[in-house]
């Protein structure tokens, strides 16, 4: 089959300069008058040693502790006094919680101790149960036991604040001429607010890790780093979607299988000391490693969802298992969609985008969305859609989600008072998180059918996150692609000299 338009992987790379956001984002370059303005035209860069990834990570640090100052009401009372407290000051977190009701607090072993409340094990994948015990181990078991849940929620969130850095530093380091994007990590206001409610940045941390691997073309890592994160929580597993038809397009199986192979070893080798169970019968699936998987069925419809809205609003409500063959239809019409995007546009879409846009289809359509899922798609949308104006769109969006989860919580934990928002104007809330979540997703399907409204290919980039496919020949294509001659947009639209670090000139007005 013939294949699509090709960036020959002998084309001369653009030169290592950085990219300047205060030169290309009209957002960027407002918001740097508060420190003096955009970056000159004569700037020297690497004369410093204020490196941009020292800048982003320190960034994100500080606003990583203005998190913790959100949650310093919780921390000093809310936590343990008043039903309703925790949510009206809109700084509620797992962590204290289940420090004592998932049995820390008595010394219990996650999957193999049976809990005596009415959880029987823990509900977290293993590599999350082991970071949760080893906070616990740092925790002093002494003083009452509001003392301890507050020790292990201060321990986590040091821990958790190591893999905020960790996170800032890939995502600064995966496109290497634009390391100030990290910024938009670093600042992203719903990062913050969330970065303490669970574990979730700690599987987060391992695929953003996995990214950057990937983009230095070291399949076999990325695929051991996703494999661990996959141990901490289920959706990294999703980006082999993407990346497998990726691989078609530019014909790299050896790379996709490396990756696989490195993914499936690095979670059964976290996996199978706690799944296996040997008795005197024969060998046996643990129960308490299998209570991720059997809650995630079992668990009905919940916060934050589209389904929770029809379930509210229904006198026939959906069943918990319709809605999961349901949801699990859905994502396979969006990973088929994805597909067929990728064979057919007319540049191979970047791994990033294809990544977020994998994640957010999940996001939207599943049973539940708790507030800090929104750390899932961060990272993922700073590499897809570097852009202040859009990111930010969205980020209003989800803390906007993020205080109408509390409000509403609140609501129906304070009583005859109903101090908080309705059910009706938690819905809202709902509807705003998934637009926001759609407005981008929107975006960067545009970005993929026009390439030269991306603002990272249109800086001289082919795929700088995509490894092995940067500058990569197609292989497969589909439609419209495979049949020359084709650019990257149609005929009357502007065109975009791909590698080369300068618009053409026709293109000047457009960009």
């Amino acid at each position: 089959m013939p294949s699509a338009e090709m960036t020959p992987a002998s084309m001369p790379k653009p030169e290592a300069e950085p990219v300047q956001p205060t030169r290309e984002d009209e957002v960027a370059a407002a918001g740097s008058e508060l420190i003096g303005g955009p970056i000159g035209r004569r700037a020297l860069f690497g004369t410093s040693w204020w490196t941009p990834v020292r800048v982003v990570v320190l960034v994100a640090i500080a606003m990583f502790a203005l998190g913790l100052v959100q949650k310093a009401p919780c921390y000093q009372s809310a936590w343990f006094f008043g039903a309703s407290s925790q949510y009206t000051h809109a700084c509620y977190s797992d962590i204290p919680h289940l420090y004592q009701g998932r049995g820390f607090a008595d010394h219990l072993v996650p999957y193999f101790d049976k809990l005596p409340g009415d959880m029987d094990y823990l509900e977290y994948p293993v590599l999350t149960g082991v970071f949760m015990e080893v906070a616990s181990w740092l925790t002093p078991h002494s003083g009452t036991i509001q003392h301890q849940e507050q020790w292990y929620w201060f321990v986590n969130a040091g821990l958790l604040m190591v893999c905020a850095a960790v996170i800032a530093v890939c995502v600064a380091r995966t496109h290497g001429r634009r390391p100030w994007d990290g910024l938009l990590v670093a600042l992203a206001p719903a990062f913050a607010l969330t970065a303490t409610i669970n574990w979730d940045l700690f599987a987060v941390a391992f695929t953003a890790a996995a990214m950057l691997m990937w983009s230095r073309g070291r399949a076999l890592a990325f695929g051991v780093l996703l494999g661990l994160a996959t141990a901490a929580k289920l959706y990294p597993v999703l980006l082999l979607g993407p990346l497998l038809v990726l691989c078609w397009r530019a014909a790299q199986w050896r790379q996709f299988f490396q990756a696989v192979g490195g993914a499936v070893g690095a979670w059964l080798v976290v996996n199978l000391p706690v799944m296996i169970n040997h008795d005197a019968t024969g060998f046996h699936i643990r129960q308490g490693w299998a209570k991720f998987y059997t809650f995630s069925k079992e668990r009905g419809v919940d916060f934050g969802s589209f389904w929770l809205i029809w379930a509210q609003n229904s006198s026939n409500p959906p069943t918990t298992d319709f809605v999961n063959i349901a949801a699990s239809a859905l994502m396979v019409v969006c990973f088929l969609g994805i597909g067929a995007l990728t064979f057919t546009a007319p540049r191979r879409p970047r791994f990033a985008q294809l990544a977020f846009l994998m994640v957010a289809a999940f996001i939207v359509t599943n049973k539940v969305y708790s507030p800090q899922y929104v750390l899932w798609l961060v990272p993922l949308a700073v590499l897809a859609r570097p852009k202040w104006r859009d990111f930010l769109i969205w980020q209003a969006c989800e803390v906007a989600y993020f205080l109408g989860i509390w409000m509403y919580l609140a609501y129906t934990t304070s009583g005859d008072a109903h101090k908080g928002l309705p059910t009706h104007g938690y819905h809202l809330a709902i509807v705003l998180h998934l637009l926001g979540t759609l407005y981008l997703c929107a975006v960067v399907v545009r970005d993929i059918l026009m390439p030269e409204r991306d603002v990272v290919r249109r800086s001289g980039d082919d795929d700088p996150s995509g490894g092995v496919l940067d500058g990569a020949q197609d292989v497969f294509v589909l439609g419209a692609a495979a049949h020359p001659p084709r650019h990257a947009a149609h005929a009357d639209r502007p065109q975009v000299g791909w590698g080369t670090s300068a618009p053409l000139p026709h293109e000047e007005s457009s960009l």
